[in-house]
């Protein structure tokens, strides 16, 4: 079993033969450090799995950047409102390292159902996952002070801490990079 489809087994709950099959729908693609994968007002016509690399995704307002999230390996990647609604993105998705993405088109992702017999339950767990992990964000930055969300990350993804520029990190935790570097030099002495 390739690292794409024991992923998609775990991820989904599938079995091993759908899991292939599923694979089977999504090409290699790599970006190179700057490259975007998607801008916003594009149409999203991909959704991808990070084999390897971090992809930060943001949006430009007249006078800053807010980075919403830092993708990294293990990961899907899209606009999920363009890809499964049609809009224009919200999110420019920019490669902030070189990036190996395993890519599936909106219109093969079409045709999943016709090859998985119980895609929709997979894809209802998969929307779930989803939506549960944008629940927990948004509780987090809510209840949550800079300091416990500074914690939280560092806790769960403490790789990115080395790789992505901190004015991302404060940006996608809700803070300024001045608070993120009082948070981080108190923690660290």
């Amino acid at each position: 079993m390739t690292e794409l489809e024991n992923y998609l087994h775990h991820y989904f709950s599938i079995g091993q033969h759908d899991s292939q099959k599923l694979a089977s729908l999504f090409k290699e693609e790599k970006l190179a450090k700057g490259e975007f994968f998607l801008r916003s007002q594009q149409q999203s016509n991909r959704l991808s799995f990070i084999q390897h690399g971090l992809l930060r995704l943001f949006v430009a307002l007249p006078d800053k950047e807010v980075t919403q999230w830092i993708a990294n390996s293990g990961n899907f990647v899209t606009d999920l409102s363009g890809f499964l609604f049609r809009n224009p993105a919200r999110w420019n998705i920019q490669a902030l390292t070189e990036v190996t993405l395993f890519t599936i088109s909106h219109e093969e992702y079409l045709n999943v159902a016709s090859l998985i017999p119980k895609w929709n339950e997979f894809e209802k767990l998969f929307i779930g996952k989803c939506f549960v992990a944008l629940e927990n964000r948004v509780f987090n930055q809510i209840s949550l002070s800079a300091e416990e969300r500074y914690e939280l990350l560092f806790e769960q993804q403490r790789e990115l801490f080395h790789q992505v520029p901190l004015q991302y990190l404060a940006s996608m935790l809700g803070m300024t990079p001045e608070t993120l570097s009082r948070i981080r030099s108190k923690k660290t002495s």
